[in-house]
């Protein structure tokens, strides 16, 4: 989830990407169970924008986040996949939109596919890229790979929301 205020609208001079992740700049409060940083018990992704339409994380999973030895949980999976693509649609509308600020974003949808086990031994690199995008949302497809192998994929929906939304300004 991303944050926003009524200061967005003004458009943004630097268009290069931070060293910083995606989350770390933009939600460093978050306590979001997948990428807030402010969530010692949450998995803590961290987004990298490639470029404006496209972000990649690279994640360790530890031994409690196996459904069973040496592999990851079905459910984490779809956790990570679902927040990393979230942060690809926010970058990409934050951008698009020539916002100085990212805008709070919600999952509308989204469907995973576990294509194989995704092995716990080793990190697992996630991929996000902006399939369409309308003002106020992007459909962002997403893959999970480990050891190269292709073993998640992902296409979801992604809105900002207003003033008014539960989740605008939860973060």
């Amino acid at each position: 989830m991303c944050p926003q205020d009524d200061r967005s609208k003004k458009e943004s001079s630097a268009d290069s990407v931070s060293e910083k992740s995606l989350q770390d700049t933009y939600a460093p409060k978050s306590i979001c169970f997948g990428c807030g940083p402010a969530n010692d018990k949450g998995l803590r992704i961290k987004s990298f924008a490639v470029n404006e339409n496209e972000a990649t994380c690279k994640w360790q999973p530890e031994k409690f986040h196996e459904a069973f030895p040496g592999v990851l949980n079905g459910g984490i999976i779809g956790a990570l996949l679902d927040c990393h693509s979230n942060w690809t649609a926010c970058y990409h509308l934050m951008k698009k939109n020539n916002l100085i600020e990212a805008p709070s974003t919600v999952t509308a949808d989204f469907k995973i596919e576990l294509k194989r086990p995704t092995p716990t031994v080793g990190p697992v690199e996630l991929h996000a890229q902006v399939a369409e995008s309308k003002e106020d949302r992007a459909t962002i497809h997403a893959e999970l790979r480990a050891n190269g192998k292709v073993c998640a994929t992902c296409v979801g929906t992604f809105v900002a929301v207003k003033p008014g939304h539960p989740a605008y300004h939860r973060w």
